[in-house]
């Protein structure tokens, strides 16, 4: 990865580099019977968890990424393991927590920032997990950590002749666009006005007519054709278009350094599954292929938009309040938000 923290942090967690002396607590989460309920013939002994671990602590070495401890952040004990690791073609997703940490969304909670940390800022491979249809906690997770389940399935290595065959999530991939074509268009009018629809904040109201976001759509066009603009398309693993946003750049030369993040749209029946992490983490990663060391954004208050730029960086740096008449009696702030591309923190210059 090419600046990644050894050492992160979820809103309940602590995911941290592994180490030698984590021998021991590895060896109890991989010998517990209870987290192999689906596989027993798998659970680890001394000898096959030595092996694992060796593994886990070289492809850090090598890579400087890897799978991570997660330590519970008031406590400091440690509750599971999640993250990722190169698999020849792909970014395998792993996650196992003791059994004490059930039931409380931390492997949902670690597994989302193992998959838009990999996307942000790991090799250009997709994000995969590979889990048995009858593991039906495991698949919950994949699917809620903003991996979309594909139309394969694989026999592993360590697969009994009886067993059934895995399923593959891949994390959607965000492909950046210089020139919008006839179908892809027809796509993004329909994706924006389902969102418009389902009272999304991405310039227009509900029942806004089609014709009104194709001219929408034109403006952006434009900026494209001048190059002053490019777009992030998410989509999944069978191509259809699940989000969408473009990167501005503003017009005043003093200002190149950094871009606007504009129209930030998932599909509404795809929500509160991590999709729109994972768009933020490939948008990120393309801004920074852009050049652009700055990012802003403006959104409506009251649209809960900010709670999700506040999980990948963004901080507030600005607010007009009243800003955005959303009805009447109804008046918004218009808050602005920023971080840096490189994820580092925005320091002012502290000038008048």
């Amino acid at each position: 990865m090419p600046a990644p923290p050894f050492e992160t942090t979820t809103r309940r967690l602590v995911l941290r580099r592994p180490t030698e002396a984590d021998r021991d607590f590895h060896s109890a989460v991989h010998s517990d019977p209870r987290l192999h309920t689906h596989a027993p013939h798998v659970v680890g002994t001394p000898e096959t968890n030595a092996e694992f671990l060796a593994r886990i602590l070289a492809h850090w070495e090598e890579h400087g990424y890897g799978y991570w401890v997660a330590e519970d952040r008031e406590s400091g004990v440690p509750v599971g393991w999640v993250g990722v690791q190169r698999s020849d073609t792909y970014l395998n997703l792993y996650y196992r927590f003791v059994p004490e940490a059930h039931g409380r969304g931390l492997a949902r909670e670690a597994a989302r920032a193992a998959v838009t940390t990999a996307t942000e800022w790991g090799p250009d491979l997709p994000v995969r997990a590979l889990v048995k249809e009858h593991n039906t906690a495991s698949v919950r997770t994949a699917l809620s950590s903003g991996l979309l389940r594909t139309r394969r399935e694989v026999v592993l290595a360590d697969d009994r002749p009886d067993e059934p065959v895995s399923l593959v999530f891949d994390a959607p991939r965000v492909e950046r666009v210089d020139l919008v074509d006839a179908a892809t268009r027809e796509d993004l009018l329909d994706l924006w006005q389902r969102v418009n629809d389902a009272g999304g904040a991405v310039g227009f109201l509900p029942g806004a007519p089609r014709q009104d976001v194709a001219e929408a759509v034109a403006r952006h066009e434009e900026q494209m054709a001048a190059g002053n603009a490019v777009a992030g398309a998410l989509r999944d693993p069978d191509g259809e278009l699940v989000g969408w946003a473009w990167w501005v750049r503003p017009e005043n030369p003093l200002r190149h350094h950094g871009r606007w993040l504009q129209r930030l749209m998932v599909d509404p029946e795809r929500q509160g599954r991590g999709l729109g992490l994972v768009l933020m983490a490939g948008l990120h990663r393309l801004a920074r292929q852009e050049g652009a060391e700055l990012l802003q954004l403006s959104v409506r208050s009251g649209s809960g938009a900010s709670r999700l730029y506040r999980q990948v960086g963004y901080v507030e740096v600005g607010r007009i309040a009243g800003a955005i008449r959303v009805g009447e009696g109804d008046d918004r702030d218009d808050v602005t938000m920023a971080r840096r591309a490189d994820g580092g923190p925005l320091v002012a210059h502290g000038g008048d």
